[in-house]
């Protein structure tokens, strides 16, 4: 009996938060809000209701967002000093205890349904949207396509090395909705007219599955860009990157550029995979290698196959990493890496452990 009536509480309970929801999205007339944003510097109106993410969105305005308003990379934080309620659930999880002494919220999470006063970074003012065409769709990898796209409005970019794009779907399949997913951009700066993305394919993946199945040459595409402030700092000492998979495009961005603009610093790459049908780039690298001095691109196989006849590193990456670490002054070392959040974990253990300094490791984590 006291199991029936908890599960008959908690399913009447699930049954009146989904009538809250609908009726907050269907029934709720909020009318029209206004964001004042960064004191008066800047206001929007706007039709209450949605997300701030998706509020500013709609009026050009582009918080960051790798996951696409899922709530949860907790990229779209910006600071709230009135006009908003209490902390909620959902954002909990993606704020530590200084940002929520700041006032800061997360975007995808907080409703505008009143006027509404927010502080953001100036720098978010010159992400604009592109709408581009697909000029190539190139296997890299067995799971990897990498997605050139020629610029057509605006028809050139300025970003930094690094840097992301957000790229939006299209319904296709049973898929009806549009998506937004944030993808390194892997061509270098230089090149204005057009942006290169790596996309692996992920099983289920919404956007990945849209690239790797149903896009087509010609296609005309949306991306929002450039975002993310991962980029190549100002220093002195031993430059160290650890990529895995398609982490590869930031840095491969970063290489080209600085082949294009040198620096005179120690550069050694560490690129992680399983098997060397998971390598790719190799050719690009060696080049790289060649044009630029004291650079040296270091991959390394977790698992290799016996036919592979692999003579290189093995083993995880943070193996030659640390190999490589041990018994030097790190002091002044900076280190960037790009790859899933177990792997930027492990090998930050691994460099601060041999002395390099935490402000001087910088990373996107992929989930």
């Amino acid at each position: 009996m006291i199991v029936k009536a908890v599960f008959s509480v908690t399913a009447l309970s699930g049954v009146l938060a989904g009538l809250l929801v609908i009726a907050d999205k269907y029934l709720a007339d909020y009318g029209e809000c206004k964001i004042d944003i960064n004191d008066g510097s800047k206001t929007l109106k706007v039709k209450g209701g949605s997300s701030l993410l998706s509020s500013l969105a709609r009026e050009k305005i582009f918080l960051p967002s790798a996951c696409g308003g899922r709530g949860t990379c907790g990229y779209c934080k910006c600071k709230v000093t009135d006009g908003v309620g209490p902390l909620l659930p959902t954002e909990l999880p993606l704020l530590d205890e200084a940002e929520k002494a700041k006032q800061i919220r997360v975007g995808c999470q907080v409703k505008v349904k009143k006027d509404i006063k927010i502080v953001i970074p100036e720098e978010l003012f010159y992400i604009k949207e592109f709408q581009a065409e697909v000029e190539k769709l190139e296997d890299l990898t067995y799971d990897i396509k990498l997605l050139r796209m020629k610029l057509l409005d605006p028809t050139e970019i300025t970003f930094k090395a690094g840097q992301y794009a957000q790229l939006y779907t299209k319904p296709y399949g049973k898929v009806k909705d549009v998506v937004s997913r944030a993808y390194s951009m892997a061509s270098p700066p230089s090149t204005k007219n057009y942006i290169d993305l790596m996309v692996r394919l992920v099983p289920e993946g919404i956007c990945t599955t849209w690239v790797h199945q149903h896009l087509n040459v010609g296609e005309k595409v949306k991306v929002v860009a450039p975002v993310g402030d991962f980029y190549v700092r100002e220093g002195e000492g031993e430059m160290i990157m650890v990529a895995g998979g398609s982490g590869m495009a930031p840095l491969a961005s970063m290489l080209n550029d600085i082949a294009e603009h040198p620096v005179n610093r120690p550069i050694t790459y560490f690129f992680g995979a399983v098997t060397k049908r998971d390598l790719f780039y190799l050719d690009e690298m060696r080049e790289l290698e060649q044009r630029i001095p004291n650079f040296r691109f270091v991959p390394a196989l977790s698992k290799p196959a016996p036919e592979d006849e692999w003579q290189g590193e093995t083993g995880l990456i943070t193996a030659p990493l640390e190999n490589h670490l041990k018994g030097r002054d790190t002091s002044k070392v900076q280190a960037y890496m790009c790859g899933s959040p177990g792997m930027i974990n492990a090998c930050v253990n691994v460099l601060t452990k041999n002395g390099v300094d935490r402000k001087n490791i910088f990373f996107d984590p992929f989930a």
